[in-house]
């Protein structure tokens, strides 16, 4: 199957490889020229025969936005745009209403896997027409992980389903994270166990925890036991924003999940103003001892 692919960063690449390995026929464009197939996203377009398929992987925001108005532009009716990076759900209608004045059909595809998708397939949650979703398996298949596909696969609703899915998960893999952060600290602050790494690898197999993350955090801890060259600042890239914010307009309880948020905010900081604030009122109000910024 022949189709166009924009954007050729960490995931793009990856999944260049993995169809153009399971046989499909695939035309890159990436800004980067030493990993691009074309020059301009209009020789990717005339490069594919209609009706054409072209998936878009790029940062979510501006550059997913201009990239949408630009195959809009370029693209006719019968073709279809399948949007897989991580954009927010509610900008799905948008890019589906600007194609389909052209004709042109829209799938967003929430995409999981990260750099090891390239190996181990993806997980892909899409949101869509059926019959779009269809015409488009046998990339998804390509994809996804060896297996049953409903294991490594779901429709998962109309447009805007596939990032909404994604935003959850996301917003879940942030708290199982934390929870195995936490975890690791507990472990480092004990005056009983000696051995933290062996420790956590030892939950690998046959405990209740045991995860690919957890799986990654042993291959850290293997490589920098005490990871101590690391710095404990960590970004967040919109989705567990998102995931708390639709908590709220849903009233749906996600404590595990907002609190991993704000330990993010919290990882920033290198003096917290409102952690002085507190120790300011413990003084006041308690005598309570405090350190003075320059101790």
């Amino acid at each position: 199957m022949q189709l166009g692919l924009v954007g050729l960063g960490r995931m793009g690449f990856n999944m260049r490889e993995r169809l153009r390995a399971a046989g499909h026929d695939v035309v890159g464009y990436d800004r980067n020229p030493d990993v691009s197939d074309v020059a301009s996203i209009a020789e990717l377009v005339q490069k594919l025969a209609a009706p054409r398929i072209v998936w878009i992987m790029v940062p979510h925001g501006d550059p997913t936005r201009q990239t949408v108005e630009a195959l809009a532009g370029l693209l006719d009716e019968g073709d279809l745009v399948i949007e897989g990076g991580n954009s927010k759900f509610t900008e799905d209608q948008a890019n589906a209403a600007l194609l389909a004045k052209k004709g042109v059909r829209y799938v967003d595809v929430g995409v999981s896997g990260g750099v090891w998708g390239a190996k181990n397939g993806y997980g892909l949650m899409a949101g869509g027409d059926a019959e779009d979703i269809q015409r488009a398996m046998p990339i998804f298949d390509a994809l996804r992980p060896e297996g049953p596909r409903e294991e490594g696969f779901a429709h998962a609703g109309p447009v805007g389903a596939g990032h909404y899915a994604k935003m959850v998960h996301n917003g879940i893999e942030y708290g199982l994270m934390q929870a195995y952060a936490e975890g690791f600290e507990l472990l480092s602050a004990s005056d009983v166990v000696t051995n933290v790494p062996a420790t956590i690898k030892a939950w690998s197999r046959g405990t209740v925890v045991r995860s690919w993350l957890l799986d990654l955090l042993v291959r850290a801890l293997e490589e920098d036991p005490e990871l101590s060259e690391l710095r404990g600042y960590v970004n967040d890239s919109g989705e567990g924003r998102w995931t708390v914010e639709e908590a709220i307009n849903k009233a749906v309880p996600t404590p595990v999940i907002t609190a991993s948020l704000y330990a993010r905010f919290a990882s920033r900081q290198e003096d917290s103003p409102a952690m002085k604030a507190v120790a300011a009122l413990r003084n006041q109000f308690g005598g309570h001892a405090v350190q003075k910024s320059e101790d």
